[in-house]
């Protein structure tokens, strides 16, 4: 059984020769050690182990966007008349400033990426108050037309090959109103002002809706991961609020990719015990990362045991883990995984850690780790 077909044959809950093991998002072909982008952190040496090991070995998922073009340039939520944004770099820093013009207000967030960290955080959110958030919700919609951006897409996977499959992703409602805000202002927005936080995810989700319909139309039978749902798991939220706005929307972009015979996984860090029964009403195919206690409420174990028939489960490697523990240590965590993730009747498992390293310098011990794994599964 190739990579592809152990992976396809997961999704769709049948029988494998061996569970799939993948790097997250770390696949060996996105990840280009020859851009000489000083952002770049796969271009230090340190890193070519890795990429080598995940392209040849892993069971790959390489990640993808879902953009939908108009005119040559990507639709987003906010149309582009209401948008002024500029980026410019300051020392070893890449910083977007973005500003969104309201009929009463100018709404502003400022966005920073270093050399050396392949990630970004924002310094500025752009919602500050229940007032800002009245105003964005006011700004049109973007015509709702365009074209699927598939070449780049098909191409991936034409380069993949046999070696697995690439994943196409999209935030969820909440995903995109939360981050609008700094954590706490957005907690008690959403547990205070309940009837507007609504509209906003309700203007969010004719957006995405329509660009989910046209993506999985054009690209059928693909994987999908859906994120954002963590932003009302506990201790953020109460479960009530969980059902409210995520449930009800992603069920809802579930059933757009199954409708084109795709296959959509919920993405969740954090607590899951007092809402997994409210991921499974959203028909989700599978569920990631199950992040192991303390980081997360709930064991591998007890997810597999009661809710496996339902979902194909993916993880439960912890990254501090992967990047901290000893080879030993390690390797006992993952035993473990595999155990507790194939115990008894499931649709599937996929062994994964929760994330992946960002700093630009990979270590001895992160690499080691990563080596154990495939280890690990090519034992069974």
């Amino acid at each position: 059984m190739n990579r592809k077909e152990r992976l396809m044959r997961t999704f769709a809950g049948k029988t494998v020769d061996r569970p799939a093991v993948c790097f997250y998002e770390i696949d060996g072909f996105i990840q280009n050690p020859q851009d000489t982008d000083p952002f770049n952190i796969y271009s230090d040496p340190s890193w070519r182990p890795l990429l080598d090991l995940a392209r040849e070995k892993s069971d790959v998922i390489a990640n993808t966007g879902t953009g939908i073009l108009a005119n040559g340039k990507a639709v987003n939520i906010i149309p582009e008349e209401y948008i002024d944004s500029k980026i410019e770099e300051v020392g070893d820093r890449r910083i977007t400033k973005t500003e969104v013009r309201c009929k009463n207000r100018t709404l502003t967030s400022v966005m920073v990426r270093e050399k050396d960290i392949n990630t970004s955080w924002l310094t500025e959110h752009l919602l500050k108050d229940v007032d800002d958030l009245k105003a964005w919700v006011e700004l049109p919609l973007p015509e709702l037309r365009g074209e699927v951006e598939t070449k780049k897409m098909l191409a991936l996977e034409k380069k993949i090959g046999d070696a697995g499959t690439i994943m196409l992703n999209t935030a969820d409602p909440l995903c995109i109103v939360a981050a609008l805000f700094e954590m706490g202002t957005y907690t008690i927005i959403a547990m205070t002002e309940q009837d507007l936080f609504t509209r906003a995810l309700d203007k969010v989700a004719v957006f995405l809706e329509w660009q989910l319909e046209q993506v999985s139309r054009a690209l059928p039978g693909h994987i999908w991961r859906i994120f954002g749902p963590e932003y009302a798991s506990p201790p953020y939220l109460p479960p009530e609020l969980f059902k409210k706005y995520v449930t009800k929307y992603d069920k809802r972009l579930v059933e757009i990719i199954h409708k084109n015979d795709g296959y959509a996984r919920l993405h969740s860090h954090g607590n899951l015990m007092k809402v997994l029964d409210f991921i499974v009403e959203t028909g989700c195919m599978g569920l990631d990362p199950i992040e192991p206690p303390p980081q997360g409420d709930v064991e591998l174990s007890y997810v597999r045991k009661h809710y496996g028939k339902d979902m194909v489960l993916f993880g439960n490697l912890e990254a501090s883990d992967l990047e901290n523990l000893q080879e030993v240590k390690f390797r006992e965590k993952v035993k473990r995984a595999i155990s507790e993730g194939t115990a008894g009747e499931g649709k599937g498992f996929v062994l994964m850690p929760s994330a992946c390293p960002y700093g630009r310098k990979l270590s001895a011990t992160a690499m080691k780790n990563y080596e154990t794994m495939i280890e690990e599964i090519e034992q069974l």
